[in-house]
């Protein structure tokens, strides 16, 4: 709880020395609190409560289920509520809701669930004593969080960091009063990703629910591609604008304990699908989010492409220069390869470099994305039929799963599916016979193998220079040995956003830690 939520608790407990207040007792606070996480439904609740002399007995402060959510709602520290915000876009009025990000910052960082394990300082971990080699695992081993608590640390020394994660998905649209909203949510790294991935822990809050709108009376598509990509940036710089100011001078939050830190909330990642992904950098489908690399030379392994990622400060001046040329803004955002929005959420977010705040996404990227295609390449070399009679051939075994009817016919495939896939994959093309007279069948295991090799290295819940140059080296020998699809008629090329940005993981897992940070499934 932060002060003020201290102050305005204390004020309202009529007896200070009731360590259950607002609860009258033990017994009251401990029923309270089975009844809302282990009980039964209000009306059985209620009906208990209303057998004669059992509240009395009891000595419960509350006799029915609405009493007891009217103790928790208004008498309980929580959460903050949603406030709601309308933007009027090509003469349409789009509502937006979200916290207090603030709010949300100092509640997280003041439950005492997470007291005991918070990290308030950037660490730096080897496996031998001569420091020769680095490991990554947790938030606060990468190396952006030590670049940053230094170069705040020139400014206001005796600042404790708290990055702020965003994650996103418009495909999990929620419906409410018939309108569709997809929703925004954040946690902090500040919590060990053992806990801060697992959802009964409660780590993330749902920060905001944007709107979904088609301006379909804006008649040009390239108009509306507009004013929707503005739209997004407007809402979300509405929920993340207090970080603009507090990211600078910093705020007083308090921990579960009662400590109080000087604290700088930073936005730090974005977690989101690719489309998330464009959306948020202003760039264009077909190309990436991060870096500089043309849509036609996607395909190619070229590392030293991918580590330059898109200037940022280049990228400002072109936002910058809209009041003083607007005539050249629509040209100059054209020549740098962004979309025209004016004022991006990020422009103004102290410490942050949203091209460099692009995650890896396991789940998006490598599941159903990668393996999805090379499974369709299989398909497709190899002939449907053969490839399910193989699925069935397959013998029972522990935590494999067979797929009795094939693969060639799954739709809508989940990522736990293509999990179980992915065990038995390298199994389906063993032994092939020749492709044709003259395309050994080699280099298709060799692709599938260097595939799974990375997609297994990539989810290491601790990574060190070693295993990171090993997961560089799986992706080489694919790209050293993927023109056999090409000869066979499989592909054309392979300019796929999401096989690139394979060539980003080891660069983003050395900044903020291993994948397992950033799950979005």
């Amino acid at each position: 709880m932060s002060g003020s939520q201290n102050d305005m608790y204390a004020s309202g407990i009529p007896t200070a020395n009731n360590p259950y207040a607002p609860f009258s007792s033990r017994i009251d606070w401990e029923l309270a609190r089975w009844a809302k996480l282990r009980g039964p439904g209000s009306m059985a609740l209620t009906e208990l409560l209303q057998i004669p002399e059992v509240p009395e007995r009891l000595g419960l402060s509350f006799y029915t289920a609405d009493e007891l959510n009217e103790i928790v709602d208004k008498r309980l520290p929580g959460r903050p509520r949603f406030v709601r915000h309308e933007v009027l876009i090509g003469n349409e009025v789009c509502e937006v809701f979200y916290q207090d990000i603030i709010a949300c910052v100092r509640a997280i960082f003041g439950d005492p669930d997470f007291t005991p394990y918070l990290v308030f300082a950037p660490e730096k971990h080897y496996t031998d004593a001569r420091k020769t080699q680095r490991m990554y695992h947790d938030m606060h081993t990468g190396r952006w969080w030590w670049a940053t608590q230094e170069e705040v640390e020139r400014k206001k020394p005796g600042a404790t960091i708290i990055p702020i994660i965003i994650s996103s998905d418009k495909t999990q649209l929620t419906l409410f009063r018939n309108k569709t909203a997809y929703p925004v949510y954040m946690t902090i790294g500040n919590i060990p990703k053992e806990i801060r991935r697992k959802p009964s822990s409660r780590a993330y809050i749902l920060l905001a629910y944007l709107p979904t709108t088609k301006l379909e009376r804006v008649s040009n598509k390239a108009a509306r591609r507009r004013m929707i990509a503005n739209l997004y940036h407007a809402c979300m710089k509405k929920v993340l604008q207090p970080l603009e100011s507090t990211g600078i001078s910093g705020l007083s939050v308090v921990t579960g304990n009662g400590t109080t830190y000087r604290a700088h909330p930073i936005f730090t990642c974005f977690v989101g699908d690719y489309p998330e992904q464009i959306l948020v950098t202003l760039g264009y489908t077909g190309k990436c989010a991060c870096c500089k690399i043309s849509h036609k030379n996607l395909g190619d392994h070229a590392p030293e492409i991918a580590a330059d990622l898109r200037d940022l400060t280049a990228i400002l001046n072109i936002l910058d220069s809209f009041d003083a040329r607007p005539e050249d803004f629509l040209k100059s955002c054209a020549e740098a390869g962004i979309k025209p929005v004016i004022d991006p959420f990020w422009i103004n977010l102290p410490y942050t470099h949203i091209f460099r705040s692009i995650t890896p996404d396991v789940l998006h990227q490598l599941y159903q994305g990668i393996i999805k295609h090379l499974v369709a390449w299989l398909i497709e070399v190899y002939g449907a039929a053969e490839i399910d009679a193989r699925c069935r051939r397959l013998p029972p075994n522990h935590h494999i799963r067979i797929f009795g009817n094939g693969i060639s016919t799954l739709s809508k495939v989940t990522g736990h599916e293509h999990d179980q896939l992915c065990r038995i994959l390298l199994a389906l093309v063993l032994d092939m016979p020749p492709l044709e007279s003259t395309i050994s069948p080699a280099p298709v295991v060799r692709c599938v193998r260097a595939i799974l090799d990375f997609l297994y290295l990539a989810q290491y819940p601790i990574h060190t220079d070693d295993t990171l140059a090993l997961l560089d080296e799986a992706l080489a020998r694919f790209h050293a040995d993927k023109q056999v699809f090409i000869d066979l008629g499989i592909r054309e090329g392979f300019n796929l956003p999401k096989l690139h940005f394979a060539l980003h993981y080891s660069q983003s897992i050395r900044l903020f830690g291993t994948t397992d940070n950033f799950n979005t499934d």
